[in-house]
């Protein structure tokens, strides 16, 4: 009896005797990196819409001062409330000043960058953001990013799933596609002088490293804005459990109104406890090492995928799942919602305050095993 998923070195779609040797055309990579999906657990079934899409599959666009690419609706359909962007900045580079229909969640993979804003009372904000720095900039708030020395990556997320870095409004853009004798009476200039305006988007592009953050901050009569658009995430003190920890960035210590967020690691042999989410769909980006995540869609419908650095994962609203570390390193994500608070359900906690003999006739378990569970929550077990 054929009884595990490997034969001669090679993952195979089969599982406790069931199944057979593949010896067709075959994606062996892939297969590798996810075998969840080559054989299943035996506790998934019915057919599920995928709820995964990795960076390394998406389109790199490349430009003088870097790269960036994207995995919005179009590459995941099943994402609707977010999509999101993974960008580099070369040292000195800039994001051209822009702005989005959507608010903009970003935070720092590697690397440093200064970040700039202006609302709608000219009001600015200038502020340096280094690796585990998050930012926020609402709707429509102009701003831009430029590199520092050593350059930067960065992971964006906009609340909306069909949103697209490749359709943002850029001033460049802007004023090439505005009269030049329009521009000149806006601003006070003569038509002469705009002869080497740019005749498209910039985007992306080279610039000099800035100096010291003091030397470009701009004095405002109207004052800097009134909240932070910078939360330094990292020395946020986090949640310890027996299992890893959690850091989560919501209306209640960071600036987004649109956007919650929580960075989870998981330690070796933990798992981010079944539970589900009562707002609103969940949007994973991996950070470092392994794991599976098993996604519950009611009906007896249910799903086993596997995520490592770079990829997405993505949960509708109030589908149960846990997320399990099987790698010898730290498995770390973020966890994001289109939402100002972060909100999840433990079922552990559900049960462990429910009168202890609903949930042991329930599920067929001694009561005294129900009245052993925590009645606070531990969203990270060991």
């Amino acid at each position: 009896m054929i009884t595990d998923r490997v034969h001669n070195g090679i993952p195979q779609p089969q599982r406790d005797g069931k199944g057979g040797i593949d010896t067709g055309p075959r994606n062996i990579e892939l297969d590798r990196q996810n075998p969840d999906l080559l054989a299943p657990p035996a506790t998934d079934r019915g057919t599920l819409p995928n709820m995964k899409f990795s960076f390394s599959m998406a389109h790199t666009r490349i430009e003088e001062g870097g790269w960036t690419r994207e995995v919005t609706q179009r590459e995941l359909p099943i994402a609707t409330t977010l999509a999101g962007v993974d960008m580099k900045l070369n040292p000195g580079a800039y994001r051209e000043m822009h702005w989005h229909k959507q608010s903009e969640w970003g935070y720092v993979l590697e690397g440093s960058c200064r970040i700039g804003a202006v609302d709608h009372e000219g009001r600015n904000f200038l502020e340096d953001v280094e690796q585990g720095d998050l930012w926020f900039f609402p709707k429509g708030i102009p701003h831009h990013i430029q590199a520092l020395s050593e350059g930067v990556e960065f992971l964006l997320v906009f609340d909306d799933g069909e949103f697209s870095e490749n359709s943002t409004f850029m001033i460049s853009d802007f004023f090439a596609h505005t009269p030049k004798n329009v521009l000149a009476k806006n601003f006070g200039w003569r038509p002469e002088q705009l002869n080497d305006l740019p005749e498209r988007e910039k985007y992306i592009f080279q610039g000099q490293v800035p100096g010291a953050l003091g030397g470009d901050r701009v004095f405002s009569p109207t004052g800097d804005v009134p909240r932070t658009f910078k939360h330094k995430l990292l020395t946020q003190k986090p949640m310890e459990f027996a299992g890893g920890r959690v850091r989560i960035a919501d209306c209640s210590n960071f600036a987004a109104t649109t956007i919650s967020a929580a960075l989870v690691e998981i330690e070796p042999g933990g798992i981010r406890e079944l539970h589900w989410h009562p707002t609103n769909d969940e949007w994973q980006y991996y950070i470092s090492g392994f794991g599976r995540m098993g996604v519950f869609a009611s009906s007896g419908l249910n799903r086993t995928f596997d995520f490592r650095a770079g990829d997405v994962g993505y949960v509708p609203f109030a589908f149960g799942h846990y997320i399990e570390n099987l790698s010898t390193e730290t498995l770390k994500f973020l966890e994001m919602f289109r939402d100002p608070s972060f909100q999840d359900v433990s079922a552990a906690q559900w049960m462990a305050n429910t009168p202890a003999q609903v949930s042991a006739d329930t599920l067929n378990l001694p009561r005294s095993m129900i009245e052993a569970l925590p009645k606070d929550k531990r969203p990270v077990v060991a």
